[in-house]
């Protein structure tokens, strides 16, 4: 019977060691890399499996700039396009890593660096084994372990989906609270406690219902200098209420939430991929629907308008929607030199 381990050992020839042996360290998050230092340490002995290949210690390179970077994607892992990069100039002759989604949870990924290998004569290496991609054998088991590799990360991916979405099944998923509201330290949501913050709001409602567009109400906010009540999300006034003049987005989201109804909603901003931008999850939502959402309760928060209120105001808005073939762009010359932030807390 063939010894496995050793036929692969010997896979190793001169040609391979008289170029780099690259070790590949890579962590998902930086919780990880804080936390689960024993596999980060693993990661980095697989210098020590090099030089038992036969590899000088000066020709041994660490990439470790990927430590707290997903691998779902190559986007932002700079490590690994280093790598790559390396590969395809001809300078590496074996890549480890503990195993095989530490370099891509990404078939793409994963096919492209095993053809790149193969191109060029460059082994791979996990702690089953050594690998060489231009051998049809070799090949179909590393595609193999990169497939499993990717499924892996879909089922972790859905059992965390499941879990907050049952989460927010009990109104119990925190979120951050948009503009108007607050959270105490116990993890209860009210009224923010500013009674011009409050005042603020329903006025911007009141103007609604007077006008019936966003573009009036934005454009009467501006000629009478009022302001919008913003909670600082970072720096060193976090959380402290800043005065910001009003644009398009921060009316549209204050309109379309229905927190201000008092309603608890999850997933009310659908994702459309064709519009999410590389390395960027946040990108490509639509904008917020209270028809897309998988959890919607009511009465679960104090609430600024009642629920008909709100129902009409997106009757409203999407008769104005209907009516003018798309969103209205009155007043866009007049604020043209306004960028606000305006972060509704909607997931």
């Amino acid at each position: 019977m063939t010894d496995t381990g050793l036929t692969r050992r010997r896979s190793v020839v001169r040609r391979h060691q008289e170029r780099l042996a690259i070790v590949y360290v890579r962590q998902s998050t930086l919780q990880q890399v804080a936390c689960r230092r024993e596999s980060t340490r693993q990661q980095y002995a697989l210098v020590d499996r090099a030089a038992q290949f036969g590899w000088m210690k000066e020709q041994i390179v660490v990439i470790a700039d990927d430590l707290g970077r997903s691998g779902a994607t190559i986007e932002g892992r700079l490590g690994f396009q280093r790598l790559v990069a390396e590969v395809g100039l001809g300078h590496v002759g074996l890549v480890l890593g503990v195993e095989m989604s530490r370099l891509a949870r990404s078939c793409r990924d994963w096919h492209r660096l095993l053809e790149i290998c193969a191109l060029f004569d460059t082994l791979i290496a996990d702690a089953d084994g050594v690998y060489d991609p231009g051998h049809y054998n070799d090949r179909l088991l590393l595609g193999l372990k990169g497939t499993m590799s990717e499924a892996e990360l879909h089922i972790l991916k859905a059992r965390m989906l499941a879990g907050r979405k049952a989460k927010a099944s009990r109104g119990e998923l925190g979120k951050p609270v948009p503009m108007g509201y607050a959270r105490r330290p116990s993890g209860e949501t009210v009224l923010f406690p500013d009674e011009r913050a409050q005042a603020t709001i329903r006025r911007v409602f009141e103007l609604f219902d007077r006008f019936k567009t966003v573009g009036k109400v934005m454009t009467y906010l501006v000629e009478h200098d009022i302001r919008m009540p913003v909670r600082a999300r970072s720096g060193p006034s976090k959380d402290e209420l800043e005065w910001r003049r009003v644009n398009r987005p921060t009316l549209n989201n204050l309109f379309a939430n229905p927190i201000y109804a008092g309603v608890y909603a999850y997933g009310v901003r659908a994702i459309d991929r064709r519009k999410q931008q590389p390395g960027r999850p946040e990108t490509g939502r639509r904008p917020p629907r209270a028809a897309n959402a998988d959890v919607f309760l009511h009465d679960q928060f104090p609430a600024y308008i009642i629920w008909e209120r709100y129902e009409r105001n997106q009757a409203q808005l999407q008769s104005n929607r209907a009516g003018w073939g798309g969103a209205s762009r009155a007043g866009s010359a007049l604020l043209s030199g306004l960028v606000v932030c305006g972060r509704c807390g909607l997931r």
